[in-house]
C-alpha cells in the first residue's frame, strides 16, 4: 500500500495541506472559512471541490475520485478526513462512532469546572439554529466532554472530546454553559472579537479501512490560537 505524509511535491489546494494519503484515505487540514462541501448557492469553492481536483490532477474526465467521509464546519479549521473510494468510505462511515476526535477550543471566561461533561438533547429549527432542549423526543443526545488547558485572566484554552458528532454540537454547549467559542457570532458574543472563530479539529484517530490498524493524524494548532492567548494576556496586563 503506498502512502504519502505531507503535500510531497504535489500542488497543494488552496486553503488545505495534505496531511497524509494513501490509495483509499486523505487526510488534509483545512483552513478556516472554507466550506467542506458544496450548497445551493455555494458549489466551486469548497475542500471537497479543489481535491477532486487534486485527485484528477486537473483532468475533468478522470474517473479518480474523493468521497466525504464527515464534515467540519466553514469556520472550523483542522483535520478533515476523505475516502478515495466507495467501499472505503462506507467502511468508515460504518466504524465513525468508534473515531476519536479532538478539539481545540478557545472560550470566553474561566470555567468553575476545570473538567466535565456537558450533555443535553439537540434540536434545529427551520433557520437552521441549533439548541438544546429537555424533552429527548424533539432533540439527539449529545455529549460533549472538555478540559481546561490554560487559562488567562479573560478567556481558556479546552481540549474537547466529541462522544456524540452532532451539528455545531461543541458551540451550542460551551454557549450554554455561558462560556461561548471567540469569535462565534451565531452562538456566542456578537462583534465582540473580529478574528476567525476559535475552534480547531485538533486530531482523529480511527481504524483504518483497508488495513484495520488504528492510525491518528493531528492538525498543527493554528498561529492565529497562539496569538489570541497572548493578546488575552497582554491586553490583561495594560
Amino acid at each position: 500500500m503506498k502512502d504519502r505524509k505531507g503535500s510531497s511535491g504535489r500542488h497543494c489546494p488552496r486553503g488545505l495541506h495534505i496531511l497524509y494519503e494513501d490509495e483509499d484515505i486523505l487526510v488534509v487540514d483545512k483552513s478556516s472559512g472554507l466550506l467542506t462541501m458544496g450548497t445551493p448557492v455555494k458549489k466551486e469553492q469548497t475542500a471537497y471541490a479543489r481535491l477532486m481536483n487534486y485527485v484528477r490532477k486537473g483532468n475533468a474526465k478522470s474517473r479518480k475520485r474523493i468521497f466525504i467521509v464527515h464534515r467540519l464546519d466553514r469556520d472550523v479549521s483542522g483535520v478533515l478526513i476523505f475516502a478515495k473510494s466507495y467501499q472505503a468510505k462506507l467502511s468508515l462511515q460504518e466504524h465513525w462512532h468508534d473515531a476519536d476526535k479532538k478539539y481545540l477550543a478557545i472560550v470566553h471566561g474561566n470555567l468553575t469546572e476545570k473538567a466535565g461533561t456537558i450533555t443535553s438533547y439537540l434540536a434545529e429549527n427551520a433557520s437552521h439554529h441549533v439548541f438544546s432542549v429537555s424533552d429527548k423526543e424533539k432533540g439527539k443526545l449529545s455529549h460533549t466532554v472538555y478540559q481546561v488547558l490554560k487559562e488567562t485572566k479573560t478567556s481558556s484554552l479546552l481540549e474537547i472530546t466529541l462522544l456524540t458528532g452532532r451539528k455545531n454540537q461543541i458551540r451550542v454547549h460551551l454557549a450554554d454553559i455561558g462560556h461561548p467559542v471567540m469569535g462565534d457570532h451565531k452562538y456566542g458574543i456578537r462583534n465582540k472579537t473580529g478574528g476567525r472563530l476559535a475552534l480547531h479539529a485538533f486530531s482523529i484517530a480511527f481504524d483504518h479501512p483497508y488495513s484495520g490498524k488504528r492510525v491518528s493524524f493531528e492538525a498543527p494548532v493554528p498561529e492565529y490560537f497562539k496569538l489570541l492567548l497572548g493578546r488575552q494576556k497582554q491586553n490583561h496586563g495594560q
